[in-house]
């Protein structure tokens, strides 16, 4: 474990926080947003925000599969979990987002619907050819990062001739997420304001870094790639500061030794011969994005659960009370939403921001809420 242990050295930590703290003492703030929800969690797990000057803010981005996901889509998971015959395969964080009404899957399970918590898509699919007699669903979510294995999974079902297997698709991509943060899309409102981004680390392993360089020559906003270490997170802010302070906007890579500039060709390959582009769909807290995420392409139209079960638009609402989608967009922090740690807890959750793993809410009640209530 050295090699994991080299990126948490404390000695180190407090040096790139010290250096970070005398490039950014000119007197003028900065706001970076880190794109992921594992960079969120970082952040607060590790301490690394004690350990940023005053004049740095870190926004949380809408990099939280499961959080930018709107309860219309969780709704039709639903019901076709309700549906006679049908079993919905879905990963855990899926399974107790609310829904409509505050119903969840596990809620719909525990009412009689077949919903079963899988692993992988080999779950599922091991699922589907021990069981010919029901129709197996697998509930895909995610980013670019989570593409790939779907795509095998309906391949192989392709290829073994499984027809009682299909997939409800939820893939969203990473770029037009960003495109709408900075104005792109008017759909969720105002650019949010930002003097540049922490990116993604599992998405770019998939899809480079290459997407990114229009956001720093259209927008003047620098990117760097941060993995999810301390060290990671520390020296990509670092190197956020010197690109601001040197009137500079480039896509740079701390995380060098996982991503490179053209990401998996394989799996980007495989995720085009299986997937298309969605012509819009809807996100919690930025609206409705134009391709913006993915579809199975017709010639796989049989493994596709929304033709095969005709799904329609469920139109469901979050609790109104609850600030996910401002969280989400980078507007609100998790504090400043009245049901956060009160009404809302992970163990009883009114949104999707504290239910996931990499929700922003989550995070923040695991590591951060006494010293904020108490601030």
């Amino acid at each position: 474990m050295k090699y994991v242990d080299d990126f948490r050295d404390a000695g180190l930590a407090r040096q790139i926080s010290e250096r970070i703290a005398r490039e950014a003492a000119g007197g003028r703030g900065y706001r970076f947003m880190e794109f992921c929800g594992g960079h969120t969690h970082a952040l607060l797990r590790y301490g690394l925000l004690d350990l940023l000057p005053e004049a740095i803010q870190m926004v949380h981005g809408p990099g939280c599969p499961v959080c930018v996901l709107p309860v219309g889509r969780v709704d039709q998971a639903i019901a076709l979990a309700r549906l006679p015959g049908v079993v919905l395969c879905s990963y855990a964080d899926m399974m107790r987002v609310p829904g409509s009404e505050r119903v969840s899957l596990l809620k719909a399970k525990a009412e009689g619907a077949d919903v079963r918590m899988v692993y992988s898509t080999s779950d599922a699919l091991s699922i589907a050819r021990a069981a010919p007699e029901l129709q197996i669903v697998f509930f895909a979510i995610g980013f670019e990062t989570t593409t790939p294995p779907t795509a095998v999974a309906i391949r192989e079902a392709q290829r073994d001739g499984l027809r009682n297997f299909s997939v409800f698709c939820n893939h969203v991509l990473t770029p037009p997420a960003i495109a709408s943060i900075l104005g792109d899309s008017t759909a969720a409102g105002e650019p949010v304001p930002l003097d540049g981004f922490v990116g993604p680390a599992h998405v770019s392993t998939v899809i480079g870094t290459r997407p990114y360089e229009r956001f720093a020559e259209r927008h003047h906003k620098p990117v760097v790639i941060a993995g999810f270490e301390p060290l990671d997170m520390l020296q990509a802010i670092a190197m956020l500061v010197r690109q601001v302070n040197d009137g500079r906007a480039e896509v740079e890579n701390e995380y060098s030794r996982v991503v490179t500039r053209d990401g998996n060709l394989k799996a980007q390959a495989l995720m085009s011969e299986v997937f298309e582009l969605r012509s819009e769909f809807e996100w919690r807290g930025l609206g409705v994005l134009p391709r913006s995420a993915l579809q199975i392409r017709p010639h796989l139209a049989e493994f596709d659960a929304e033709r095969r079960f005709d799904v329609t638009d469920q139109g469901g609402e979050d609790h109104r009370a609850c600030e996910c989608a401002d969280i989400v967009r980078g507007i609100k922090r998790p504090a400043d939403c009245k049901l956060f740690g009160r009404a809302c807890t992970p163990e009883s959750p009114m949104g999707a921001c504290m239910v996931s793993s990499e929700g922003a809410c989550a995070a923040h009640y695991s590591y951060g809420r006494f010293r904020e209530t108490s601030a």
